[in-house]
């Protein structure tokens, strides 16, 4: 797996602090900074998503895609899947990540609960990679609902 990523704030752009990353699948990816109004040149312009929320999304697809296919592997008839990701970061650097809960709503028609519940965890303890890797520096926490087709 690899990943290019450009800076594209050079002098004369609108953004001072944006990137442009390029996946090795061939897929495009712009992130942004947040303004910063003591020093204008070393914030960006909210173009695009924030590094760190990318980091968020890319975990929350990480954990929803395993959910998803756990629970059709299991047979069961899943129609919808979306996962909710808060989180509280430390207040010095590194901002990393301390604590994440996530929330799934899963959709399905006489889906049991204890399959949904299943599928998170296995997610959480085996399958997801990048929520294995944030449980380093985060406590993670889970919940979900489940609502019938």
């Amino acid at each position: 797996m690899e990943c290019t990523v450009t800076w594209t704030g050079a002098a004369g752009t609108r953004s001072h602090m944006g990137f442009v990353a390029e996946t090795g699948s061939g897929h495009v990816l712009t992130m942004d900074g947040a303004p910063d109004e003591a020093k204008p040149e070393n914030g960006g312009s909210n173009l695009a998503a924030r590094p760190m929320e990318t980091v968020l999304a890319g975990t929350g697809g990480c954990t929803a895609y395993d959910v998803v296919l756990i629970l059709k592997r299991g047979r069961h008839d899943v129609r919808g899947c979306s996962v909710k990701l808060t989180t509280e970061r430390a207040s010095t650097d590194p901002k990393v990540f301390t604590q994440i809960h996530m929330h799934f709503k899963v959709t399905g028609r006489g889906m049991p609960a204890a399959a949904v519940e299943r599928a998170i965890a296995m997610s959480h303890e085996k399958y997801c990679s990048a929520s294995i890797m944030l449980a380093k520096t985060a406590a993670i926490t889970t919940s979900f609902e489940l609502a019938e087709a």
